[in-house]
């Protein structure tokens, strides 16, 4: 297991785990966010490249629609 921060809390994940399959993981809707991995953002095409591992950040923000 690795121990990561998603949005600053603490959270147990699968070693090597991706960052597509983390966010399939929490149901996330893939059209509507924006990841960034350690301080950079990361492109959708990346997410199943990335794997995460022990002490890695996470920021992950909502899209919201609207006027």
């Amino acid at each position: 297991m690795a121990e990561i921060r998603i949005n600053g809390v603490a959270r147990s994940v699968a070693d090597g785990v991706t960052i597509d399959e983390l966010l399939y993981e929490l149901d996330l809707p893939a059209k509507r966010i924006a990841v960034e991995y350690n301080g950079e953002v990361v492109s959708k095409q990346r997410w199943r490249e990335v794997n995460l591992g022990d002490g890695d950040r996470l920021e992950v923000v909502h899209f919201v629609g609207g006027g």
